[in-house]
C-alpha cells in the first residue's frame, strides 16, 4: 500500500509542477494606432485634383493636367494634415491645414482664411 500512495503523490506532484512556469510570460507588444493615410488623389468641388504621395503634394487641372501648385504635407495627428505649398499660378507660398473629417473627406483652411473641401477620388 505504501508504494501505491507514494506513486499517487509523485504523480500528483508532477502534474502540479507542469502547471508552473519558470518565470513570468512576456506581454505581447503594444501596437501603435495607425494614422489614417491621406495618400492618393482628392478632388475639390471645381474638379481640381490634389495628390498626396509619401509627403509630396501637388494640384493639377483635370482637363490639361497642368500643375497648379506643389509642396509637401505632414500628418500632424490622426485628424490633422498640414500642407506647405507654392502656387505656380500666383507665385505665392501658403500653409493649409486640413481636418480629416472622414477617411474620404478633408475640410481645409488656408493661412489666408479660405476654406474648401476635398473628397477622396475613388
Amino acid at each position: 500500500m505504501k508504494t501505491k500512495t507514494i506513486l499517487t503523490i509523485s504523480l500528483g506532484a508532477s502534474l502540479l509542477a507542469g502547471c508552473y512556469s519558470s518565470g513570468p510570460r512576456p506581454l505581447p507588444p503594444v501596437s501603435q494606432p495607425q494614422i489614417p493615410t491621406v495618400d492618393g488623389a482628392w478632388v475639390d468641388p471645381n474638379g481640381i485634383v490634389s495628390t498626396f504621395q509619401a509627403g509630396s503634394f501637388s494640384t493639377r487641372t483635370t482637363d490639361t493636367n497642368q500643375l497648379l501648385a506643389q509642396g509637401t504635407y505632414t500628418n500632424i495627428s490622426d485628424k490633422l494634415v498640414e500642407i506647405n505649398m507654392t502656387s505656380l499660378v500666383r507665385n505665392t507660398q501658403s500653409r493649409v491645414n486640413c481636418a480629416v473629417v472622414t477617411p474620404n473627406q478633408l475640410n481645409c483652411t488656408s493661412d489666408s482664411g479660405a476654406q474648401f473641401t476635398l473628397a477622396r477620388r475613388i
